[in-house]
């Protein structure tokens, strides 16, 4: 996939503890905007999204967040920088980050990163979408994810092919090469169980 203009990014809405996840989202931040890629995430000013956010508006990007309306009441929302959307639950919240991007970057997050992650991955196994996805997996942080799918795999439960629905870089100067060189998805990954 040559022609990104929109990139999702899921991450977390806390910095973490390693301060090297807190300077990852400024680095994939500034390499958004460089590139003149818009960012849509989702549309917190806290935590990693936070950072990813202000750092793309910082350097002259264009961003668009989106975000369920009970986190706006919680006064996390980020009106401060770009365009905002918001939507009624989680589930529309994804599913408009998804329709509005034409790749996915997942950095570090909590449960709710996760969430994002997998769905988006089973999406792809499930050929809803061939949109290329890549892990930044700063300080191993995606080790027992990947450790996971493995087990899924050697167990039976997915073909070998859905290692392949995702890219896992070790920092942002691998991120955009992988979604460039992303493989599209083999239709074994959903047809092999039918």
């Amino acid at each position: 996939m040559n022609d990104i203009s929109a990139l999702c990014v899921f991450c977390g809405s806390r910095p973490g503890n390693d301060p090297t996840h807190a300077q990852t989202a400024q680095e994939l931040g500034k390499a958004i905007a460089v590139r003149k890629i818009r960012l849509i995430y989702g549309g917190g000013r806290i935590g990693l999204m936070g950072i990813v956010a202000n750092t793309v508006f910082q350097h002259g990007g264009q961003v668009t967040g989106v975000i369920p309306e009970f986190l706006m009441n919680l006064e996390v929302g980020n009106d401060q920088v770009g365009d905002l959307i918001i939507t009624e639950s989680m589930h529309t919240r994804k599913a408009k980050m998804f329709e509005l991007s034409d790749a996915i970057v997942i950095l570090p997050g909590g449960l709710g990163t996760l969430d994002e992650a997998f769905e988006i991955i089973t999406w792809k196994q499930l050929l809803q979408h061939d949109k290329p996805i890549a892990l930044v997996d700063v300080n191993s942080y995606w080790g027992p994810f990947i450790k996971l799918v493995n087990s899924i795999v050697e167990g039976g439960f997915a073909h070998e092919k859905v290692k392949e629905l995702f890219t896992v870089v070790d920092g942002v100067n691998g991120t955009f090469s992988a979604l460039e060189n992303a493989l599209k998805p083999d239709q074994a990954v959903l047809t092999s169980h039918l």
